[in-house]
């Protein structure tokens, strides 16, 4: 494929807060390039639910659960399209679609704003240097306000926004955008907006336009001599010059462009496509490297060039009934049916099988991916993240950024056949989900689910019971405690036992200190040889198994520093069993005299209610131990921010609808881990002692 050709390709992500409109525009989207003929909504009437929002559960709650690909055709422009989900639960499908995108839109309502979800998302952006093109949605709704929404992209994420439209009316007098660059009044004709026309600025509108456009310029021309001396010299300023320049503030992220419309009735969707095309970056235009396996790590840049070695990158996994599907990203030379690959994890060679182009869930077969392209694999055996290249190339991609679980819950299948659904079905989802982990309680005799949320591991028994006819019995959900210490102890403990014939012997002596910052950081300073060389993996070793499970309360211990600094060994005694024995002794012998304290997730809680509910709410929060950071008001609906304990946050949903007769909303995402108030740690303790003895 030739550069020109890679210079019209666009991989986008849509994000946003939920409810901000991203699978209706996406559903705009493909109506109006023709990948779809007919438009069908997110809570539809006809029981057919969004083309991006494949899956049954999707279409009954009209949300986006899993994120979905598609392409289509724009003025010549090939775009790769990834919708999201707007709930914080799923946040790692937001995180593997940022991972390979060259650029996205951030979807803001145009009465909500930023909101709790799009501050998350632009975090996630910031981290993969994503640059974005901001729509305003829902400009037709009461009580829209894009300059608002332009100062809250300013205020709150500290972005350098840029408009280039300005509404013609709002509420239910929209009507459609000026255009900012080419000064002409857009408005959207017949039912589904699929006519464009092109008028003069509206008399009443024009002072406004002027004044916006001269902001505008203002703004952009810091990205190009050409503009500024255009501007200086009063000449006229051509379409082109100032699309450059807003391409080139935006491909720094020094610039964010801002447009707007209303995706339901149909409006502003062209002008946007026209943005994708003119304003975000190609394959061609974004630096992606890979580590260089052989010269420790050292970066190497990729060329997105067909003819060059393959480098491609696996960033989500589905199973299927055909067998695994891989989505992949090339993001060098081209991946090729029949041709031979190497997954640089396991070092095992592939041969390529079907390769298909995806559009949500439907697959169309093709010869080659390109580079540039995204798509999708049938039938190879490999895991999220995973680096693929060609035969003699040592060189793998940095992976995604996967959230620790901060909630568990216990499962038990009720008859055989459940039980070997459910472990089919478990397999499944941590395979295609990092953020969704299980483990097995042998004591108990329970398995235990961990995930982002109530909603995150509700959807996937929800999915057991359906894609595996699986009959479940659930616990209580469990928040994801854990154990740090408080203050610097010593330890030197001596691991001694004689058995007739060789016996075991080790000593380790030194201290352990917190470090808030790690999980878990070893030291070795030991001198003289006082413990052999060889026998230090094992202490570390050993230390580290300790960590797993906290000798105070039995939950992961996080946040110490364990430096080693003397000890003594046997010649004939000693042996890394011993030590790793050692080293678990002295962990406990140090734990105690360390002032243990339990931490807790304590989550970022943001709850959007009428005023008159205001007080009710407040008082809600303030129960369940929520620490009030902040509430602003937004016409008639104020907003409340609060950082509250995970374990008080369970049922919620269900006491904030009965509070408000189901008028307020709120999201909950993890903010950090906090110690638990000695009042509560006696109540968890009990809780535990009560579980353990209802067990036995």
């Amino acid at each position: 494929m030739t550069s020109n050709k890679i210079m019209k390709v666009r991989n986008i992500g849509i994000s946003a807060h939920i409810d901000s409109g991203k699978t209706t525009l996406t559903e705009r989207i493909l109506f109006l390039t023709k990948r779809i003929h007919r438009i069908h909504e997110v809570r539809g009437k006809d029981g057919v639910g969004a083309t991006m929002d494949s899956m049954d559960l999707e279409k009954e709650r009209g949300i986006t659960i899993a994120s979905a690909a598609t392409y289509c055709t724009w003025k010549n422009h090939e775009i790769n399209i990834i919708d999201t989900p707007g709930h914080v639960d799923f946040t790692i499908e937001v995180e593997r679609a940022l991972r390979v995108m060259d650029g996205s839109v951030l979807v803001l309502c145009g009465v909500g704003g930023v909101q709790s979800q799009s501050i998350t998302v632009d975090i996630q952006m910031k981290r993969y240097n994503v640059p974005c093109i901001a729509f305003i949605n829902k400009c037709d709704r009461s009580g829209a306000n894009p300059n608002r929404v332009i100062a809250q992209l300013r205020d709150k994420l500290g972005h350098n926004p840029v408009a280039l439209q300005i509404p013609i009316g709002l509420e239910s007098a929209h009507e459609g955008v000026v255009d900012l660059v080419s000064m002409k009044a857009l408005y959207f004709e017949d039912e589904f907006g699929q006519e464009v026309r092109e008028a003069e600025i509206p008399d009443s509108l024009m002072e406004e336009a002027r004044r916006a456009r001269e902001e505008m310029l203002d703004a952009v021309s810091i990205f190009s001599d050409e503009l500024t001396e255009a501007i200086l010299e009063e000449s006229e300023i051509e379409e082109a010059v100032i699309r450059s320049a807003i391409r080139q503030g935006l491909s720094q992220r020094g610039l964010t462009p801002v447009m707007m419309g209303s995706a339901y009735k149909n409006k502003g969707i062209q002008p946007l496509l026209d943005g994708f095309c003119h304003y975000l970056p190609s394959p061609l235009d974004i630096e992606n490297y890979a580590l260089d396996i052989e010269d420790n790590e050292a970066k190497v840049l990729l060329k997105p060039d067909t003819t060059a070695p393959l480098v491609a990158l696996a960033f989500k996994l589905e199973d299927t009934p055909y067998g695994q599907l891989t989505y992949i990203r090339v993001y060098q030379g081209q991946l090729a049916k029949s041709e031979t690959m190497i997954n640089m994890r396991t070092g095992k060679k592939i041969k390529i099988g079907r390769i298909v182009r995806m559009h949500a869930s439907k697959m169309e077969d093709v010869e080659v991916i390109p580079s540039g392209f995204i798509g999708a694999l049938f039938g190879i055996d490999c895991a999220s993240g995973d680096t693929f290249v060609a035969p003699g190339i040592n060189v793998s991609m940095s992976s995604m950024y996967v959230p620790e679980p901060v909630i568990s819950l216990a499962i038990k299948p009720k008859d055989h056949k459940s039980e070997t659904n459910m472990s089919k079905a478990l397999n499944r989802f941590v395979k295609e989900d990092p953020t969704f982990n299980t483990s097995f309680n042998e004591e108990t005799g329970e398995t235990l689910i961990s995930g982002m949320g109530e909603l995150h591991l509700e959807i996937y028994l929800e999915r057991m019971r359906r894609e595996y006819n699986v009959e479940i019995i659930t616990g209580e959900p469990r928040v994801a405690y854990r154990e740090t210490i408080t203050q610097k102890a010593d330890f030197d403990y001596i691991h001694k036992k004689q058995t007739g014939g060789a016996g075991q012997f080790g000593r380790v002596a030194g201290y352990m200190e917190p470090e808030p910052d790690v999980e878990f950081e070893f030291d070795n300073k030991v001198t003289g040889g006082n413990i052999p060389t060889q026998y230090i993996p094992a202490c570390e070793k050993g230390f580290a198994e300790c960590m797993k499970k906290g000798p105070w309360m039995k939950y992961p211990v996080n946040g110490i520093r364990v430096v080693l600094n003397d000890g003594a060994s046997h010649a004939v005694d000693s042996s890394e069993m011993a030590f790793q024995a050692a080293a678990r002794g002295a962990f406990q012998q140090a734990y105690a005299k360390a002032r243990p304290v339990l931490l807790e997730p304590v989550m970022k809680v943001v709850v959007e209610t009428p005023g008159e509910y205001f007080g009710n709410v407040m008082g809600s929060l303030n129960q369940r131990r929520g620490m009030i950071v902040g509430s602003h008001d937004e016409g008639a609906t104020s907003s409340i921010e609060a950082d509250v304990p995970l374990a008080e946050m369970f049922g919620y949903a269900t006491v904030l609808r009965s509070l408000t007769q189901g008028k307020a909303q709120f999201t909950m995402e993890f903010s950090a881990y906090k110690e638990v108030p000695k009042s509560i740690v006696a109540e968890i303790e009990k809780k535990r002692a009560s579980a353990d003895h209802s067990n036995a």
